[in-house]
Order: structure tokens, then C-alpha cells, then sequence
């Protein structure tokens, strides 16, 4: 996936400076699109089901208290730069309220979704990759 992904990115090139210059809550939009790719691909090939059942197992994984548990799973592994990215996505200020969530959990996914958008729109895509499988390296039991 890591190959697919790259070949996407490198179609849209951003420099640094660019890429700075994002809001968190862009990076997020993007960010949130990555992650489900990953956990819908998870998913499915776990084997051939229903498009419901696999809708409702996605979610599990996809919802703000799933990401604020994956979040808390990665942070150790964390650089200072994701770490900054992470807490920039975590206090961006949101125009529309959590819905059917908490608070809390809302703006921690935030963060989450922030540095995922922004290691992929980085082209870091090995790192992506690594924390998004440590994320998921419990998910066995699909």
C-alpha cells in the first residue's frame, strides 16, 4: 500500500514551506481519508463478507475514542516534529461540535488524523506505515 500511496503523493507534490502552511484541520480532512483507507483495506481482506459487517467492523476502528486509544498507543514512538504536529491538530478550533462523541476524544482524533495527513502529504510514507500498523497490530481479532 505504501508503494500506491507515494504514487498518489508524488502526483501532488507540496514543498515544506507548503506544507507548514496547512491548517491542522486540513491535514486532518486528508489525514482521516488515509487512515480509513488503511482500516477499510484491513478489513476486507480479513475476508470476504458483507458490505455491512464490514461498515460496522471499520468503525470500530475509525470513531474518535478508537483514534484517541490508537493515539496513546503511538505516542511514545512520537519525534518532537509529529508530536508538534499531533498537538497542532489537537487544538485546532473546529467549526462544527463533536457528534456522538466526547470532547476530548474529538480533539485527540483531530491531532490523530493531522499527523497522519500530514506524514502522507510529507511523503513519509514508511513511517505512515509503521505507526498506522502498530495502531492496528491488535486488530486480529476482526
Amino acid at each position: 500500500m505504501e508503494t500506491c500511496l507515494k504514487g498518489i503523493a508524488e502526483h501532488f507534490p507540496l514543498t515544506e514551506k507548503e506544507l507548514r502552511g496547512y491548517s491542522s484541520l486540513g491535514l486532518a480532512y486528508i489525514g482521516d481519508c488515509i487512515y480509513e483507507l488503511f482500516v477499510r483495506t484491513m478489513v476486507v481482506t480479513k475476508g470476504n463478507d458483507k458490505a455491512n459487517h464490514y461498515h460496522q467492523k471499520t468503525i470500530s476502528y475509525v470513531n474518535a475514542a478508537a483514534q484517541t486509544a490508537m493515539m496513546e498507543k503511538i505516542k511514545p514512538l512520537l519525534t518532537d516534529e509529529e508530536k508538534a504536529v499531533f498537538r497542532r491538530g489537537k487544538n485546532a478550533k473546529s467549526p462544527s461540535p463533536a457528534k456522538n462523541q466526547s470532547s476530548h476524544d474529538y480533539h485527540i482524533a483531530t491531532g490523530f488524523e493531522a499527523l497522519m495527513g500530514y506524514l502522507y502529504l510529507s511523503g513519509q510514507m514508511e513511517r505512515l506505515e509503521e505507526l498506522i500498523r502498530t495502531c492496528l497490530s491488535d486488530a486480529d481479532n476482526l
